[in-house]
């Protein structure tokens, strides 16, 4: 094996027992400093930086030539390694005990000037995305992909020792109902044809069920035309997970084993298990949301027997409604300020508030202050002030209304309040647990019909079919299951249907007729006939685990090259027009027009 010509170590690994030596060095100048007609350049690269010291008595040339060194100038540096002078160490580096002193000096490439300091952070996101080669070359960067690297190959090590096979499935697939808009390419060769990206291989890896690999798994590419938000991005990676014969047992230990091992390899922590597991009905109620984060309490609260007997006119209403009146307790929250109060109303109405203002009532200086007050009585007053624990400083939040849409404005408070008042900042919790048994169905009051919670092929829980039979869809559980971490969904899956009556009997409530079910799962319904096994899985969302290994906010900051929240690549300005022949070849003609610039203005 031929010597690196570059350098024979990197710039994280001179030490102390490295003194005397002469050794090579390669990388990007990461600043440069002159005391005293001395120049010392910090030289980086991606394991770590290594103090550069340029004397004239050694080299004159390379002296004179360091004080033309500009940052991310790329260089090849030769020199003595040696100790220190005494007080100058640099506890902050690994090599902070030495320094090289340049005996050679070449350079490699000369840098421009750089639009934006590579040191200082960016508020400026597009600018970043735009220089995203650039903005990678930041320590937290560099480090966040080798996080993402570590974590996959964990994946595939774990699941490569539990008997699972990785198989690639299609990108250009056919448009099948996933719940998001498709990505569509038109076919040249079929013209007036068109395939869609895939939402997820959602039916591909139950077809390799029925193919009998038993375990399945892939790291696949997604692609959803939704709007974009910091978790999301219209491509991301999943890990895609299929197998064969399984209890939910067997799902749970599975993927506990392989979350720990993905948090040890990116975040070097040891999670303990099992995972805490909730069901939706209880995260619902106690949380208002289905992906509770339980770092913190605040907890919805029924109070509805606390007002059995009131007169106050929109309880009244709403109880003897079938109505639910809830609250939640936001601690230590009395002194909100006015914007703040304005900014829970709108995400309150948001969520589905009827009204303009959320109730409230807080006590401040020894003093109840509430435009409710007055119209509870005494009794009911002690009871509602021992059932939230109010005490000083403290304001409750009520909601009045159907128990889901309570529990979901309740539930969006208590996060924005979280958030308001930093319950979380600068916790390291890695509060796990499983949601399960969610519903099977839900009505769609917009489409007047039954549609699935998940997907049509959710396996509904076995103790739960003859409510299906018997119309009482709403009370149907399905056997699948969310994992979450502080408040996000990992991912989720369930058990599948692979029974042909059980699944008939899914696409009647759904009302997709037989001639819609041959159009859209001809080729599955098919397989079906051929013995298919009894099969589950899941869906991990690999840039939302490494965002939280990674301890940050974006999944944008985990993702080379990412999009940014219009959807757009700003470094090769994608999406970009397409040529007039080349549309013609594929027999599109786009409809957009180009607005003027007087319509514009």
């Amino acid at each position: 094996m031929q010597p690196n010509t570059y350098r024979t170590h990197h710039c994280n690994e001179l030490r102390l027992a490295h003194v005397g030596e002469t050794v090579t060095l390669s990388g990007w100048v990461n600043s440069a400093r002159d005391q005293g007609g001395v120049i010392f350049v910090d030289l980086r690269d991606r394991e770590g930086v290594t103090q550069i010291v340029f004397r004239s008595e050694e080299n004159p040339e390379a002296a004179a030539a360091s004080h033309k060194l500009r940052d991310e100038d790329v260089l090849q540096i030769t020199g003595k390694v040696v100790k220190r002078l005494e007080g100058t160490n640099n506890d902050k580096l690994a090599t902070g005990e030495v320094e090289l002193v340049v005996s050679n000096l070449t350079m490699l490439n000369k840098a421009a000037v750089l639009p934006f300091q590579l040191d200082k952070e960016l508020s400026n996101e597009d600018l970043r995305l735009k220089y995203r080669y650039l903005d990678l070359r930041r320590p937290r960067m560099t480090r966040n992909l080798r996080t993402r690297h570590r974590v996959t190959k964990a994946t595939r090590d774990y699941l490569d020792a539990h008997g699972f096979v990785e198989v690639e499935t299609p990108i250009l697939s056919k448009s099948t109902p996933e719940g998001a808009r498709d990505f569509l390419v038109p076919s040249r060769l079929s013209p007036g044809k068109f395939y869609a990206l895939p939402q997820a291989p959602q039916q591909y890896k139950q077809l390799l069920m029925v193919a009998g690999l038993e375990r399945y798994f892939q790291i696949a590419k997604c692609f959803r035309d939704e709007d974009l938000r910091a978790d999301r991005q219209p491509e991301f990676t999943q890990v895609d997970i299929e197998m064969s014969f399984p209890t939910e047992e067997d799902i749970y230990n599975l993927v506990e084993g392989l979350l720990k091992d993905m948090f040890k390899a990116g975040r070097d922590v040891e999670i303990p298990l099992p995972f805490p597991r909730m069901t939706w009905k209880e995260a619902m109620d106690r949380y208002g949301i289905d992906k509770p984060d339980t770092r913190f309490g605040n907890e919805i609260t029924d109070v509805g027997d606390v007002f059995t007997k009131t007169e106050f006119k929109i309880f009244r209403g709403v109880l003897d409604g079938g109505g639910v009146v809830r609250a939640i307790n936001a601690k230590g929250f009395a002194s909100v300020t006015t914007g703040q109060m304005n900014r829970l109303n709108e995400i309150a109405i948001q969520a589905g508030l009827p009204v303009k203002t959320l109730a409230f009532i807080k006590y401040e200086n020894g003093e109840y202050k509430s435009p409710l007050w007055r119209f509870f009585t005494d009794e009911e007053k002690a009871a509602l002030i021992e059932r939230m624990k109010i005490e000083e400083g403290d304001i409750v939040f009520f909601v009045a209304g159907p128990w889901e849409s309570t529990c979901t404005i309740l539930g969006r408070v208590r996060l924005e309040v979280a958030e308001m008042m930093g319950t979380t900042k600068g916790s390291d919790a890695l509060n796990f647990l499983w949601v399960v048994d969610f519903p099977l169905l839900a009505y769609s009051e917009e489409d007047a019909k039954w549609c699935a919670v998940h997907h049509p092929f959710t396996r509904p829980k076995t103790e739960d079919i003859a409510l299906l039979e018997e119309g009482k869809y709403s009370e149907v559980r399905a056997i699948a299951y969310d994992v979450v971490l502080n408040g996000c969904e990992l991912g989720g899956g369930s058990l599948r249907i692979h029974e042909s009556d059980l699944q008939a009997k899914m696409f009647s409530v759904l009302g997709v007729s037989e001639e819609e079910q041959k159009i859209m799962f001809s080729h599955i319904l098919e397989a079906f006939q051929f013995g298919a096994p009894p099969h589950g899985g899941l869906a991990l969302g690999l840039d939302r685990i490494i965002m939280l290994a990674a301890g940050e906010d974006s999944i944008r900051e985990v993702i080379a090259f990412p999009k940014n929240n219009r959807g757009m690549e700003l470094m090769t300005a994608s999406p970009s027009p397409a040529d007039f022949k080349q549309l013609r070849e594929i027999y599109i003609q786009s409809t957009w027009k180009e607005k003027k610039a007087e319509e514009q203005a």
